[in-house]
């Protein structure tokens, strides 16, 4: 969103900030039913927020909208001190105020796009567990386009925050919440150390996720970290070590698992037999996807752990990653305008991922320019993030071309991989 853009200005100028938040969640594709389920308000309290024009405002309600909308405080009238106000109202001193929201400015002007619910508000809203949540909600989103060491500090400061919160308290449900969001930053924790091709951190944090997980009592949560878990052990070759965890967070979710869930798995499923080179079960894996996505309503925004939306276009965007893996172009070339979304997606790590798979098709077609073209776009994305994953990647898609006087194309590709020190 341009926060310089012209109607934007001008209704906050007026003072009509509801009308900045109408302008900024039509942009971000959301229903004002989706914007009020992730700040734990009403569709009609965000309708009634919309039209409320130059007159006075529910600040909490206001700040609540526009931080989940990533919009600057100004434009809708607050101090860029208070991002939030009325978040916090559980006593806590204003030293931890201060700390905690220094550390999550970075992310305050990121748009939370199709941004996952938080729970009902008799169960979460007002207290520090939901407030240390968003946050890492907003961390997960800088991830797309910020380098994993830029971050991976700060979130490790965040879970410090989270831990030291839990310490603190003596009441059992909040405990039990601030595991959850313990889990949930535990387990981005262990993304970034992948993505710094940290094979050890990762695969340990991503048990501290599920073990967190348990302690919660969320059994959704706790497929969510299996099936992470899952899909880092298939990147390495652990194919039956995945299934077995895909299969497990199955049977945690039961047969009333929600269609976001069983699809997610499926695709993961799906990719890890093309990994081990079963064509015929990743086939009817992307098909069970296909079939779970179906059962999704368009306009629902997913559920908690996920913060990013699972349709069709992730499933061709999978069936892209297993013909690369089964060294079948014709499911690569067949799936890639489905894929498209994804190929332009803002997410620039897994953007140059996808970009990697669909080059590798090309090289099994023989198109050696193309494909090497797409690599070399990929990698240059993953050296400017300093994504050890996407680096990784380039390696193995380089290692599926051999030859004694490779072309210039293939020389230049060389030249860029062998700097890759991240």
């Amino acid at each position: 969103m341009n926060w310089s853009d012209s109607a934007l200005r001008a209704a906050s100028s007026q003072g009509d900030y509801g009308r900045v938040i109408r302008l900024v969640r039509e942009s971000a594709r959301l229903t004002q039913g989706q914007l009020g389920g992730a700040c734990g308000l009403s569709q009609s309290a965000i309708s009634r927020l919309e039209k409320r024009g130059a007159g006075e405002y529910n600040m909490t309600a206001l700040a609540r909208a526009a931080h989940h909308l990533g919009i600057p405080p100004r434009l809708v009238g607050l101090a860029d001190s208070g991002a939030a106000p009325g978040v916090l109202r559980d006593g806590s001193d204003e030293v931890e105020r201060r700390k905690f929201f220094a550390g999550a400015a970075g992310v305050a002007a990121i748009p939370v796009l199709n941004a996952a619910p938080t729970p009902p508000r008799t169960e979460w809203e007002g207290g520090q567990a939901a407030v240390l949540r968003v946050a890492t909600t907003a961390y997960r989103r800088m991830d797309a386009t910020a380098p994993a060491r830029q971050l991976s500090d700060t979130v490790q400061g965040h879970m410090r925050l989270v831990q030291t919160v839990a310490a603190q308290t003596n009441d059992q449900a909040t405990r039990t919440r601030l595991a959850a969001v313990g889990s949930e930053v535990a387990s981005l924790v262990g993304w970034l150390s992948w993505d710094m091709a940290d094979q050890g951190s990762a695969r340990t944090w991503y048990g501290a996720a599920i073990k967190a997980a348990r302690r919660a009592g969320n059994p959704l949560l706790i497929a969510y970290q299996q099936g992470s878990l899952a899909q880092f052990e298939v990147e390495y070759g652990n194919c039956a070590q995945g299934l077995t965890l895909i299969r497990s967070a199955r049977r945690q979710l039961g047969t009333e698992r929600p269609p976001i869930a069983a699809a997610w798995l499926s695709s993961l499923e799906a990719v890890a037999h093309a990994t081990a080179g079963d064509d015929r079960a990743a086939d009817r894996a992307l098909a069970t996807s296909a079939a779970e996505a179906a059962r999704m309503t368009a306009d629902a925004a997913p559920p908690w752990p996920w913060v990013f939306t699972f349709d069709e276009r992730k499933i061709a965007a999978a069936r892209v990653t297993c013909g690369a893996r089964l060294a079948r172009p014709r499911w690569v070339h067949s799936s890639l305008s489905d894929a498209s979304a994804a190929l332009s997606s803002s997410h620039e790590k897994q953007r140059a991922l996808l970009t990697l798979d669909v080059a590798t098709g090309h090289m099994a077609s023989g198109n050696l320019d193309v494909a090497f073209g797409l690599a070399t776009q990929a990698l240059d994305t993953g050296l400017r993030l300093r994504s050890g994953r996407v680096a990784e990647r380039a390696r193995n898609f380089r290692r599926g071309y051999s030859s004694a006087s490779p072309p210039a194309i293939v020389r230049d590709f060389d030249g860029r991989l062998n700097d890759a020190y991240l």
